[in-house]
């Protein structure tokens, strides 16, 4: 099929989903998560190949170890497939948000207004590595009512093509029960060459959205190559800062979690801002702890003499002096995706806040701290998506927030910001009721008539009026 053949299709199948019901949603993500354990083994062992694919890729300095870490869709135990499957369960149990009013307002006897949550319609979804992708989206998509388009990387070819061919069965299996629409089996489509994506990015006519989801670069050449909307990020350059009453328990824990639970995570910490009050008490015993990790210290002239101070590195062999270094102003503003960390001293809490502002990606920062309000005036500071108080950046996750999974983490300011789920896949509508009124009918002189803007109270009744 041709670019625009894909597009068209999924354009056809975005308008049928508008009337399937969410009982028939439900079904298709029970079939889905029932043919995904089915096929679990074989799915493993097509990653498995992917795997060994990408490690020679690695090797020969083609391919990044950040994005050799995220092509692994098993996990430790099979706990990473096992999350996966557990996605479906919970973007089944989220009420179903098509059709559910937002508001409802009498503008006049008969006439009443409603807005109406839809679904954006055809979404296009590029990504790098993470096969799971495949379900998350997939899965998001059918929920709220949208066809999918879906692109992943060639270092995971093998897993994407059989987790496609196991969603595709389980869409076509599931039987729609009499007087119900058929669900459309091109809701979900997987493309697989470069060129059906230079194409695809010229089908504003069919396509609604653009999701990427990867690097950096990827992010820009779509965001600079396509007049459709794109929903996403191109840097997760996330900050964490110790203010002066840090509590130096509560600090170890959060940012050793933030920077090496998932160094290659966009959610994961890349720079430490540290007040001057604190270098060499919590910041010291944060630094043991990251060097303990393994972490690489990129750190300023004042960081550097407090962890000399300390006496942290003495005795401990060349293995530990090698991870310390200074940094340079490149550091900073830099997204590692690794265990790195650049480290830097302020005076105050508003410089820490002017330098998060500067250089970070408005993606997610926090503040470790004692004191609230400092914590609130931190938080409505900070422009980003996502702003913690005495917590790890690595919570900024569609799954952890309750939203079953996420199609991306978005520092738009449009209709989707931070952890999108199933949310960032929906817009709105406005019905209108009338009676056969115009708006001649309405203004200032004889026979005219005012508004009465009335406000209907969203109880259980009108907020569902609409859902099928």
């Amino acid at each position: 099929m041709t670019a625009e053949q894909v597009a068209r299709a999924a354009r056809e199948a975005s308008n049928m989903l508008q009337t399937i019901t969410s009982a028939q949603k439900s079904a298709v993500l029970r079939r889905i998560k029932q043919v995904l354990a089915e096929r679990r083994e074989q799915i493993v062992e097509a990653n498995r190949e992917d795997k060994e694919a990408a490690k020679k890729e690695v090797e020969a300095g083609n391919l990044s170890s950040s994005l050799f870490n995220r092509l692994d869709i098993s996990g430790k135990g099979g706990e990473k497939y096992s999350t996966l499957l557990q996605g479906v369960d919970d973007v089944d149990r989220i009420a179903d948000p098509i059709g559910q009013v937002t508001l409802a307002r009498k503008l006049d006897q008969e006439l009443d207004l409603y807005r109406v949550v839809c679904p954006v319609g055809v979404c296009l979804v590029i990504f790098e590595a993470r096969p799971e992708v495949v379900v998350n989206i997939a899965c998001l998509a059918i929920k709220s009512g949208n066809a999918a388009i879906l692109k992943g990387g060639k270092e995971a070819t093998r897993t994407n093509k059989a987790l496609a061919e196991a969603i595709q069965y389980a869409i076509a299996t599931t039987e729609a029960q009499e007087g119900q629409t058929k669900f459309p089996e091109k809701a979900v489509q997987v493309v697989s060459t470069r060129d059906e994506i230079s194409g695809l990015l010229d089908m504003d006519r069919y396509v609604d959205l653009v999701i990427p989801r990867g690097s950096k670069s990827l992010v820009q050449y779509i965001q600079n190559n396509t007049r459709i909307p794109v929903l996403g990020h191109a840097d997760g350059i996330c900050s964490t800062y110790l203010d002066e009453s840090a509590d130096v328990k509560k600090a170890v824990h959060t940012v050793v979690d933030a920077k090496t639970s998932y160094p290659a995570a966009c959610n994961s910490t890349e720079t430490l801002l540290v007040h001057k009050s604190v270098v060499d008490t919590v910041f010291v015993e944060v630094a043991r702890a990251l060097l303990k990790a393994g972490v690489r210290l990129h750190a300023d002239d004042r960081c550097l003499q407090a962890i000399d101070g300390a006496g942290i590195i003495k005795g401990e062999g060349e293995a530990l002096a090698s991870l310390v270094s200074k940094a340079t102003d490149d550091d900073f503003g830099h997204e590692y995706t690794d265990m790195d960390l650049a480290i830097r001293v302020v005076d105050t809490m508003d410089e820490a806040i002017d330098h998060i502002n500067a250089l970070g990606s408005k993606h997610t920062d926090a503040i470790i701290t004692e004191d609230r309000k400092r914590a609130e005036w931190f938080m409505r500071r900070v422009d980003a998506a996502g702003v913690y108080w005495n917590a790890s950046t690595r919570f900024a996750d569609g799954f952890r927030y309750g939203f079953g999974t996420e199609i991306g983490v978005s520092t738009n300011k449009t209709h989707a910001r931070g952890p999108a789920g199933l949310e960032g896949l929906t817009i709105y509508k406005y019905y209108l009721f009338g009676n056969g009124q115009a708006t001649g009918d309405y203004g200032v002189g004889n026979g005219k008539r005012g508004y009465m803007h009335k406000d209907v109270p969203l109880d259980g009744d009108v907020r569902n009026k609409f859902v099928i």
